[in-house]
């Protein structure tokens, strides 16, 4: 297999794909504010998808370099079950081997992060686990349809860490409904105490087509202004704690940030499979419909493929670069796109650095806090 590099139709030399996504979509139960494409945990139905996710692997009409990170997403992926995962695992690795030092993630719901489960999988070289703990107060818990409690979130932790799992992300929500700042403090203060090094947290956004859409819970959830202190203040009280910033909504101690995921933001190749799974790859976006009955039938999966146009243009790179705080530099510009001119940018930049939304220098362009607030408009601004 091909390990190296391709070269695209306009000459663009472009390092072969090494991330790889797996979308498993069933949950125990739906939340109520949840989009994702996810079905009921029927065991024959998990055991069929399993079967049509091996073949799908070794379906893979493109190559791939031995993977660098493997992400299970979903859904929840633990209600697959440590048996039904490891076979998925060990598919990816024969079908495109595995680095030694990759990092490989798996999704969980406190309440199926099972010791059995969790052992099989730290077993068969899953080495990340990324807990949706959401709250750190069972009534909110409660209110959001979440099935685990506090005390679920302590049991999976500590079954992770017994069975050797140190790279531990826990996911929290901002203004949800009841929800208060010393609230987001609490959170703060448990993700410390258990030893998490990663937090993803973010701002509920209510989709009308879910229960919390078609009930009308934004009238229960904080304004804008609400949101806007909710979202500012867990910045500074996850940074007080250790969390450093690197992603809108992406913190991590000690330089544990989520690598998967970086990609993304990065605007480098990745491949997804499974209903919904998206992929960014041979310099096109794609995407997999949102289907399970039409992937487990279909005896080709990759021609279920839809085409969503070429990716990794300026204007996309800029915009998912400036989800870091890091933001875009402007010798990485200029080594990925021989000949931009920055100098427009500059001109938009300046305005807007007076508002305090961003900083741009002679290094780069990068957002503040507030700026990340209003990310699509300050993107926006720059790339009209």
């Amino acid at each position: 297999m091909n390990t190296g590099s391709y070269t695209t139709k306009e000459g663009e030399l472009r390092m072969l794909c090494d991330a790889l996504y797996l979308h498993i979509p069933f949950c125990l139960r739906k939340c109520p504010y949840c989009d994702f494409y996810s079905v009921g945990a029927d065991p024959s139905l998990m055991d069929a998808y399993t079967r049509a996710v091996l073949d799908a692997l070794a379906q893979v009409p493109f190559d791939l370099a031995p993977l660098d990170t493997v992400y299970f997403g979903g859904g929840t992926p633990s209600v697959l079950g440590g048996e039904r995962l490891v076979r998925l695992l060990n598919g990816v690795r024969s079908r495109f081997g595995i680095r030694p030092d990759a990092e490989v993630t798996i999704e969980c719901n406190p309440c199926s992060a099972l010791p059995d489960t969790l052992a099989r999988l730290w077993d068969a070289g899953a080495n990340r686990l990324s807990l949706g703990m959401q709250s750190a107060d069972d009534q909110q818990l409660a209110r959001l349809g979440r099935m685990h409690t506090i005390a679920s979130v302590r049991d999976a932790v500590d079954a992770a860490y017994r069975v050797g799992f140190s790279h531990l992300s826990l996911d929290l929500m901002l203004a949800t409904p009841g929800q208060t700042l010393p609230d987001i403090d609490r959170a703060a203060n448990l993700c410390a105490e258990v030893g998490a090094e990663h937090v993803s947290a973010y701002l509920l956004k209510i989709e009308p087509d879910t229960p919390f859409g078609r009930e009308g819970a934004a009238s229960r959830c904080p304004d804008e202004d609400g949101q806007a202190d909710a979202y500012l203040h867990a910045v500074e009280t996850l940074e007080q704690r250790g969390y450093q910033q690197y992603e809108i909504s992406n913190f991590a101690r000690d330089g544990r940030i989520a690598r998967h995921n970086c990609k993304y933001w990065d605007c480098r190749e990745y491949l997804g499979i499974g209903p919904s799974a998206h992929s960014f790859i041979g310099g096109r976006r794609r995407y997999f419909p949102r289907d399970l009955r039409g992937f487990l039938e279909a005896p080709d999966k990759f021609a279920l493929l839809r085409d969503d146009g070429p990716g990794g243009d300026t204007e996309e790179y800029l915009m998912l670069r400036l989800r870091l705080t890091e933001g875009v530099t402007w010798d990485a510009l200029a080594s990925r796109f021989p000949g931009f001119d920055p100098t427009p940018l500059h001109e938009k930049a300046r305005p807007l650095q007076k508002g305090g939304l961003l900083f741009c220098d002679e290094d780069g362009l990068r957002l503040t806090p507030s700026g990340f607030l209003l990310s699509n408009f300050v993107i926006g601004e720059l790339l009209l």
